[in-house]
């Protein structure tokens, strides 16, 4: 088993995305934060939606990203304030993160 551990973090992009493909309107998205650039980091967008993942969409979004939770690992939910330079009124952000491992033992 892999002892590299990685954070997982999941929002809902109010917005849409513009990376790593463009989309309109709310949607969520997974990415695993890692060494290197943000822009390389592996990520997952959920079609257009402001419905919640449910937690076998979001095991299956990680091990299409090539990896699972860490062994004893729930996901963790927390609010933030919305950015300030949005253009409609700030809203609470929701982030979900957990602590991941690359699947098959390596990266």
């Amino acid at each position: 088993m892999s002892k590299q551990i990685f954070g997982a973090q999941m929002s809902l992009r109010c917005c849409g995305t513009s990376s790593p493909a463009a989309t309109d309107g709310p949607c969520w998205q997974l990415y695993v934060a890692m060494t290197g650039l943000v822009s390389e980091w592996p990520t997952y967008t959920w079609p257009p939606t402001a419905e919640i993942p449910s937690l076998d969409e979001r095991a299956r979004a990680l091990e299409d990203l090539g990896f699972m939770l860490a062994e004893g690992t729930e996901w963790e939910w927390t609010e933030h304030a919305g950015p300030d330079y949005h253009p409609h009124p700030a809203r609470v952000l929701l982030l979900c993160s957990a602590k991941v491992r690359p699947l098959g033992g390596g990266s």
